[in-house]
């Protein structure tokens, strides 16, 4: 049920707050997003380090609440977050909002038992991976070259640090 809630909300929050006429400037950031979400997804499929967990229907798993989010959601909060960037150092600010919203909202649902940490992940990692996230969504919708160049010290990081085939490795 608590995903009919999330749609509903984002869809308030995309009308009120998304300027449809701009939305092919923020596709390239939102494709981005939703291929490295979806290699997230199939890489560590068998070794999550963390994951959605329905608690109202069995068939609602985390795939299916995954791609909600991943293809609803996430396009819409990219969209406001491009459309109101600020310039100058409210940037700082800026981003830090986004970072608390994502993080806490994440921590009331893991509160609430719909969203799991598993294999040595945690509140902490979350906030340090939506810091990371944030910073590197707005350096792909200004240079995406950049992005992707600067993800790849990222999934490399988390591949060394979480991934199970790589512990022997430490």
């Amino acid at each position: 049920m608590y995903i009919a809630i999330v749609i509903v909300v984002y869809i308030i929050f995309a009308k009120i707050f998304v300027d449809w006429k701009r939305w092919k400037e923020f596709y390239p950031t939102i494709q981005y997003f939703i291929i490295c979400n979806l290699a997230y997804n199939f890489i560590f499929f068998n070794h999550t380090l963390w994951a959605y967990k329905a608690v109202t229907v069995e068939w609602l798993n985390h795939t299916i609440i995954e791609l909600v989010f991943s293809f609803f959601v996430i396009p819409v909060v990219i969209m406001i977050y491009l459309q109101y960037f600020p310039k100058g150092r409210k940037m700082v600010f800026y981003i830090a909002v986004w970072i608390a919203y994502f993080s806490i909202l994440e921590l009331l649902f893991y509160k609430r038992g719909l969203f799991l940490y598993e294999n040595d992940w945690g509140p902490i990692w979350s906030t340090v991976f939506n810091t990371i996230m944030f910073i590197i969504l707005r350096i792909h919708h200004k240079k995406p070259l950049a992005a992707m160049l600067c993800s790849i010290p990222v999934i490399a990081i988390l591949l060394y640090f979480f991934h199970p085939s790589y512990h022997d490795l430490k």
